[in-house]
């Protein structure tokens, strides 16, 4: 898949063309291990399985990277959320934003599917990671949903409470005996609660804020939901 990125710094910016062939959803990624065993334990209630390993890293089919204003969906039992996106290219690591867009209602049956089936919306704004990484855990993830015409807060929260990008590579790196997180490789890297809990809609806004450096990546979809018919 080709992704056409705008690369910000020092107030410049300038085109990055990657052509993504390995696309991977960290699960599973924050650091309060305690935390996740409940949560995990929260979603075997729903039917949700264990997973296999914390971390886990599920690979996605490359074409599932979208980077439009909207996307389709079968059914109404999608939602998303917002992740940092880290991604390879020039031999250097960049951060831009992504939403690991999930079908719920097939993530009763299988996590790795109900994510597969979903595109994953991405920015077309990108940082390099070396200007954020010294301050990272200071960014902070938001994301909005459209819910009884008013725009409402869904997600907030500092990426402290998640394992750094470095944590995720090697521990890919180490899940899927890769030499090297190569170019053209790009990974989301985990999100934060939503508040209200997990719910559809058919709008998703979402924004990764950098308060030191005060600026942020935005991206903004919409769903055509397709009929789901048997």
């Amino acid at each position: 898949m080709q992704a056409q990125f705008n690369v910000h710094t020092a107030g410049a910016s300038r085109p990055l063309s990657l052509n993504v062939h390995t696309l991977v959803v960290a699960g599973w990624a924050g650091r309060d291990l305690a935390a996740i065993e409940h949560h995990i334990e929260e979603l075997a209630e729903l039917g949700v399985p264990r997973p296999t390993s914390v971390p886990l890293f599920y690979r996605i089919a490359n074409n599932q990277l979208n980077q439009d204003a909207e996307i389709q969906v079968v059914g109404p039992h999608s939602s998303g959320e917002i992740e940092a996106l880290v991604f390879a290219a020039e031999g250097r690591l960049f951060v831009g934003i992504s939403s690991d867009h999930t079908d719920r209602k097939l993530e009763a049956h299988s996590v790795a599917l109900s994510k597969q089936v979903c595109a994953k919306p991405a920015g077309g704004d990108a940082w390099e990671l070396s200007e954020v990484e010294g301050h990272w855990d200071e960014l902070v993830v938001r994301s909005w949903i459209e819910e009884g015409g008013e725009r409402v807060l869904y997600q907030e929260g500092s990426l402290s409470s998640l394992r750094p990008p470095r944590d995720l590579i090697d521990g890919y790196l180490a899940a899927s005996q890769q030499a090297a997180f190569a170019d053209g490789t790009a990974m989301t890297c985990g999100t934060v609660g939503a508040i209200g809990g997990i719910r559809a809609a058919n709008t998703f806004e979402m924004e990764l804020y950098d308060p030191r450096l005060n600026r942020s990546l935005k991206h903004r979809y919409t769903l055509q939901i397709l009929p789901e018919v048997a």
